[in-house]
């Protein structure tokens, strides 16, 4: 379907804001990095079979199963993109890890260019894809018009959409189904039937979200040489409260404070999310007369009724694996969780806050199914924590059940593949 003069005139007006907005982005420090490729001044982008397009890290580890997954009839050129320093550095990293690829598909990567209507319908026509995939909730004005004009086929996987996302879109549903994807996997019905309320609901489907195929069975064996069990001495009471967040360091006091008082003998690992949050801790551990420790300091086992104060990297996983019980922080205050997923993978049943929107993808069934913990407030965590020290389940109970979790939804990127697999084989018998 063309598009109509409606909607040329406002990629026409968007065009504009974007000249205009363009020499302040350069102020931008994050977007500093990489301008002249957002702005095509310096175009490294080059003909590709099927354009990938992950706008940050967490995208990037989908492109790169996608990479890692796909095996088409025909050598396949991609490109992806990214639109963060730390997502480009995983597609490099997934690169290198396919090539030389014996399925016949090559990549490189670039900067997402800015979505300026111009600048995107230079990059499609450098590029000339065959293939869009967009993955999770990228819906560039820019970039869709351009694929339109180009005749690429558009798709939309692993998508999600929140309500307050679709308030937007539903403000002006025609221009977005003029410029929209040619087809929308959603990861749950519920964001299926919102991508269906803007777009044609028959080029709208389900499928298994791809997060759950980067869980892979080997997540779930314990290490025989952990790090922590050097200082931590065995049958200690031990409890985490891991990536604690700066909104919610107060409620934390009180968690630390409570679970003091009704079980005085408990290690506590308490792992800040952010290091520069260290000096803090000090400060106000002394201020509510917990005596602590610092990780770095620690040469031999410990004793019980201690904190340790976390200052080292990359031991929060290894102290999950010890810990009777995990408190995972970014949830007490509203800011979406931190990765429970991480703490079942130990065999351990996590204490999450109510706020575990980053999260939600993962599926109510999980709790449901009581592999995950969710406290209404502070008191609730402290209560399941220390439930958590009188009566644990095994740790191989608790694998086996999240493995089988895991599995069952499991999917999502093999029906990708397939997807765009086809999608390129028909478009190069064109």
């Amino acid at each position: 379907m063309p598009i109509n003069i409606t909607t040329k005139a406002a990629l026409n007006i968007y065009n504009l804001v974007w000249f205009l907005a363009i020499p302040a982005l350069r102020l931008n420090q994050r977007l500093a990095e990489g301008f002249r490729q957002r702005t095509l001044q310096h175009n490294i982008l080059s003909k590709a079979d099927l354009w990938i397009q992950a706008a940050s890290a967490g995208e990037s580890y989908l492109a790169w199963t996608l990479l890692k997954k796909l095996k088409p009839n025909k050598p396949v050129r991609v490109i992806v993109t990214s639109n963060t320093s730390q997502g480009l550095e995983i597609l490099e990293r997934a690169i290198a890890d396919i090539t030389p690829n014996e399925r016949g598909v090559s990549a490189c990567s670039a900067y997402f260019p800015f979505d300026k209507p111009t600048i995107m319908e230079a990059a499609v026509k450098t590029i000339r894809p065959r293939v869009m995939v967009l993955l999770e909730s990228e819906m560039w004005p820019g970039l869709l018009a351009a694929l339109k004009k180009n005749q690429c086929i558009t798709l939309l996987l692993n998508g999600r959409i929140t309500a307050k996302s679709l308030s937007r879109y539903l403000i002006w549903p025609s221009f977005w189904r003029m410029i929209g994807p040619d087809k929308i996997l959603g990861i749950s019905e519920s964001d299926a039937k919102r991508f269906a309320a803007i777009f044609a609901g028959e080029n709208v489907d389900v499928m298994p979200n791809m997060k759950f195929d980067n869980i892979d069975k080997s997540d779930y064996v314990l290490d025989t040489n952990n790090p922590v069990g050097n200082i931590i001495r065995p049958g200690t009471p031990f409890l985490v409260l891991g990536s604690t967040r700066q909104e919610e360091e107060p409620l934390v006091e009180k968690i630390i404070l409570n679970i003091r008082h009704r079980r005085p003998e408990t290690v506590i690992g308490l792992f800040p999310r952010h290091m520069h949050r260290i000096k803090h801790w000090k400060e106000a551990l002394d201020r509510i007369a917990i005596p602590w420790i610092l990780r770095s300091q620690i040469e031999n086992q410990i004793y019980g009724g201690t904190l340790i104060l976390w200052d080292t990297f990359g031991e929060l996983f290894s102290a999950y694996k010890l810990s009777k019980g995990a408190f995972v922080g970014g949830s007490l205050a509203p800011l979406g969780g931190q990765n429970f997923l991480e703490v079942l993978t130990c065999g351990v049943i996590p204490v999450i806050g109510p706020s575990w929107e980053n999260f939600a993808w993962v599926g109510r069934e999980i709790v449901e199914q009581g592999l995950v913990h969710v406290a209404a407030d502070w008191k609730e965590v402290a209560d399941l924590l220390v439930e958590s020290l009188e009566k644990s389940l095994p740790l191989e109970k608790v694998r086996e059940s999240a493995l089988t979790y895991v599995k069952d939804r499991q999917g999502g990127t093999a029906q990708s593949c397939r997807l765009v697999e086809e999608l390129l084989n028909d478009s190069m018998f064109k």
